[in-house]
């Protein structure tokens, strides 16, 4: 498929804006374990409130809710990998191996994203792509390593558990942009998310229990919602009718880096030297594969 350069402009800049909407999961979702959420009810709330915002759009602005007979499979299929599944395979990441090894291996998606995108998308697997994939996923392991204090593992079972499952959330977190760009064509990010969001949340509540939430926590779950979910996807999913699903990818790995400036601003935490070396190999992966 040929794109614009206007267009591509656009698409870019819609990535960028997710990816830094996106950034402040990290951020919120602390707000909200500090007022005593788990971190999986954290993830049901942030989808089921989500799941209201898209769905009041859709009821508003949109004179149907219907869906193709034929997409309700696909759907579901994104529900349970790209919501459910991708929550729960991501925190036993963290439970096993930390989470500094796990957004390593998180932030494996790109490479998923691209395999899968030749696969089913005809997308061209270029040198420029290649490089840019390989300083994005060195710039993310920096930045886990300038993060981490020591990682001690002694039960072979669990490291094995532990990459297995983050291995697995980087490929659902990939088929984000795989089955995204298969519905972008066709329904607006509100209709896919109105169908999505909901059943993926449901299949989250036999994981946790729930706790007693204070005005603090219920402003950080709302803005989780609102911002880093409801926003970021609709800026996503209008960037990705505009590029390439393997360049929104590799864009949207700004996403570490918003985070970690996040968390310098609210509570003075710093990247080491190895951090901020990570940082900018990230962008200029990102300026590697905006430019002409």
């Amino acid at each position: 498929m040929k794109y614009k350069t206007t267009e591509q402009h656009k698409g870019y800049l819609c990535i960028i804006i997710a990816a830094t909407m996106w950034g402040f999961i990290g951020p919120l979702g602390k707000m909200a374990y500090g007022q005593g959420i788990s971190p999986l009810e954290v993830a049901f709330w942030r989808a089921l409130l989500a799941w209201f915002c898209f769905g009041t759009e859709v009821l508003i602005r949109q004179k149907t809710v219907k869906v193709s007979r034929r997409d309700l499979l696909p759907l579901g299929l994104f529900s349970v990998l790209c919501v459910t599944l991708f929550y729960g395979s991501y925190q036993v990441a963290v439970e096993q191996v930390g989470a500094a090894l796990s957004s390593v291996l998180l932030y494996t998606a790109p490479a998923w994203v691209i395999l899968l995108s030749k696969l089913f998308l005809h997308e061209k697997v270029t040198t420029k792509k290649l490089l840019a994939l390989g300083l994005t996923i060195l710039g993310v392991i920096l930045i886990a390593v300038s993060q981490s204090n020591n990682l001690l593992v002694t039960d072979g079972g669990v490291m094995a558990l532990g990459i297995a499952t983050g291995l697995f959330s980087g490929f659902c977190y990939s088929l984000y942009y795989i089955l995204g760009k298969f519905f972008s064509a066709k329904y607006s990010a509100g209709l896919l998310f109105f169908y999505t969001l909901l059943p993926g949340a449901l299949l989250l509540l036999p994981w946790f229990s729930f706790a007693e939430k204070t005005g603090w926590a219920w402003l950080s779950l709302g803005l989780l919602a609102v911002i880093s979910t409801y926003g970021a996807y609709h800026f996503y999913y209008t960037g990705l009718t505009y590029i390439e699903a393997g360049r929104a990818s590799i864009v949207a790995t700004l996403e570490p880096v918003v985070a970690g400036l996040a968390a310098w601003y609210w509570w003075g935490e710093f990247f080491t030297p190895t951090g901020y070396a990570g940082a900018i190999l990230i962008i200029v992966a990102v300026i590697l594969v905006v430019r002409k």
